[in-house]
This record gives C-alpha cells, structure tokens and sequence, in this order.
C-alpha cells in the first residue's frame, strides 16, 4: 500500500477519530483506484493520479455493474484523500475538480408502519430469561432512540443516567450525544440491567452480552432485530436501520421538529435528516385529500 494512503488513513484514525468500518472503507476503496491504475496505466504513485484516469476508472466500475451511490461513496473517499495530499504539499490541487460523479436515484428510508410497531413491542412474545428480555431491550432502544447499531452494541451500564431518563451515545467521529428517553424505557432498562447481572456471572461492563458475558458482536444484533421483525412485516429490508428510520419517521410524522431529529439521530448536516420529510408530505396530502372541500 502507497506510504501516502497508510499516512491518510493514520490521519482520519487518530486525528479525526473516525470509526474502524469507516476506515476498512476508505483504506479498501483507496487500495482498488491505486491498483487500477497499476494494472491499466502502469503508474505506481497515486498522488499523480489525473482526472482522466478517474474517468476511465469510473467507466470500468459502471461496466462492472457497481451501483452509482457506491461509486459516488469511492469518490468521495478520493476526494477526503486528495484533500489530504493538498493540505501536506504533496499535490497543488484536486484531480476530482474536473470529475462529474454519476446520478444517483434518491432512495427513501425504508419504515415500519405504526401497527406493526404496535404489534412488535406489545403483542410479540420474547422467551422468558435473560436472552428473551435481551432481545427485547434491543428492539425497545432501536424504536426508542433511533440509535444506530454500531453505537447500541458500544453502550455500557454507564451511559445509562437514570435519574435523568438520558442516553450517552458515541456516535460517528467519536461524537457524544444525550439521547432522552421514555419514563417506560427507563424502568425497562433498570430491569434489564438487574436481570443481566443477576443472570450473567463475570458480566462484561457492556450493556448487551451473550450467556457467557461476552460483547455482542454486530451480525449478533442484525439477526436478532430480523428474527422478530419478519414476525410483523413484508418489507423486504429488515435492519436495525430500518428501526432507525422508523423512529425518524414516525417523529416527522407527528410533528417533530427537524432539528431536533437531526440532534436525537446525530447527523452532521440537516441535508441527511431532510430525506423523512418526504414521508410527513405525503401524509399531509392524503389529509388534505380526505379534509378540503375542494380537493
């Protein structure tokens, strides 16, 4: 691997604290463009890298069938590289200046609608002792706080402030952020966590561990949230995201203030929590349909 990309991807750990998949990412999508242009134009430093050469290196990857928003996703890793380079001197400016990136369609949030939520949180049945209260508290917290799957499976008995009925959530970049909760929520975690140490002997500091006390590894919690959210849907992505997108939604739709979602959600840029506002105005219209005289 070039020396540049290993002192890039050193910069984005240690000095903007990205998160470790973020960095596999940059590291991975980095490692394809610098072989691409080893194996088709014979040239070894990336840092010489020119917008003709991304072209064709785009070309390839559309034939290839790569989607358009993974291929805007590996650009934009070029670009934060580039960047990089400028800032140390190493180049003058950004090849990407002269690079159209390929449309992408929108795609809207997939959601759970509000009955099947309903069903999901009072009507399943979760199986008695720790793995089954487990299990629950994990979908209770995806609805609950909209929080994503990397900062769930982070959370320890130490982020939860009871009295204060708030979360502690580290978040993308390493970002704290207090997320409220719900008198119910509380009281279900309080019992939750009593459970968990009554059950579990030489319990991990962790707030969701296996019977043997150990961290839940991510794959752990996908399957659990597709295991019960197949009890109460035909959607066919079934994720803790589409529980964070249900939360989100299900705020816009009542009201919520966008802001506030994006702060509760811990999104960088309003840009990204604008994308529930679609669902709100189509609710909008079918009561303007149902309501107005004229419609």
């Amino acid at each position: 691997m070039s020396a540049y990309i290993t002192s890039f991807l050193s910069y984005i750990e240690y000095e903007r604290r990205y998160s470790k998949h973020t960095i596999e990412s940059y590291g991975n999508d980095l490692e394809q463009f610098r072989l691409y242009l080893k194996s088709e134009y014979q040239k070894e430093e990336i840092e010489l890298a020119s917008h003709l050469e991304i072209r064709s290196w785009i070309v390839q990857m559309m034939e290839q069938k790569i989607s358009p928003r993974s291929i805007n996703r590996k650009l934009s890793t070029l670009k934060s590289f580039f960047k990089f380079l400028m800032r140390k001197g190493v180049v003058k400016k950004s090849p990407l200046g002269k690079v159209l990136a390929p449309k992408t369609s929108k795609r809207l949030p997939v959601f759970v609608e509000k009955s099947g939520i309903e069903r999901l949180l009072t009507d399943i049945e979760f199986p008695e002792g720790f793995e089954g209260a487990r299990d629950k508290m994990i979908i209770d917290l995806f609805y609950g706080t909209g929080m994503r799957r990397s900062e769930l499976n982070n959370l320890k008995e130490t982020d939860i402030d009871s009295y204060n009925a708030q979360i502690k959530v580290l978040g993308k970049g390493n970002k704290e952020r207090i997320i409220p909760i719900q008198p119910q929520l509380r009281t279900a975690l309080r019992e939750y966590i009593d459970l968990k140490n009554q059950s579990i002997a030489n319990s991990s500091i962790h707030l969701f561990v296996n019977r043997e006390g150990k961290l839940l590894n991510p794959s752990n919690i996908y399957q659990i949230v597709k295991k019960y959210l197949n009890l109460i849907t035909t959607i066919d992505k079934k994720s803790p995201h589409v529980l964070r997108h249900t939360f989100a939604t299900h705020l816009m739709n009542n009201g919520a203030d966008i802001n506030a979602v994006k702060e509760l959600l811990g999104h960088a840029s309003l840009a990204a929590t604008q994308v529930y506002t679609h669902n709100t105005i189509d609710k909008l219209k079918n009561i303007y349909k149902q309501a107005h005289p004229k419609a």
